[in-house]
C-alpha cells in the first residue's frame, strides 16, 4: 500500500461523494479508480456495463484487474462483458 496525493478539490470530491454514497472515503477512491481502469481498457463500454463487471466480478470472487482487462463484451453482442473472475489473496 503505498500514499497517493491529490488535490484538496479531488479529496472535498471524494469526501463529498463518499458521504452521499456511504462509503469511506478511500473505498470512494478506490471504486473511482476501478471504473476508470476499466473506462479506459474498455471504451465501448457503458458506465452501467462497467458497474455489472464489477458486481459479477465480485460475486465471482473479487477484482481482478488482470483478468477483468481481458473480458470483452459477449460474443453474441449482449450487454454483458462475459468475465471469468479469480480471487486474489
Amino acid at each position: 500500500m503505498g500514499i497517493v496525493k491529490i488535490s484538496d478539490q479531488m479529496h472535498e470530491n471524494l469526501r463529498i461523494a463518499s458521504n452521499a454514497l456511504s462509503r469511506s472515503i478511500n473505498s470512494q477512491a478506490e471504486h473511482w479508480m476501478r471504473v476508470g481502469m476499466l473506462a479506459e481498457l474498455h471504451p465501448e463500454l457503458s458506465h452501467s456495463q462497467i458497474c455489472q463487471m464489477l458486481i459479477r466480478a465480485e460475486q465471482a470472487g473479487g477484482f481482478d484487474l488482470a483478468v477483468l482487462a481481458q473480458a470483452l463484451p459477449s460474443a453474441d453482442g449482449g450487454s454483458k462483458p462475459s468475465v471469468q473472475v479469480r480471487r486474489v489473496q
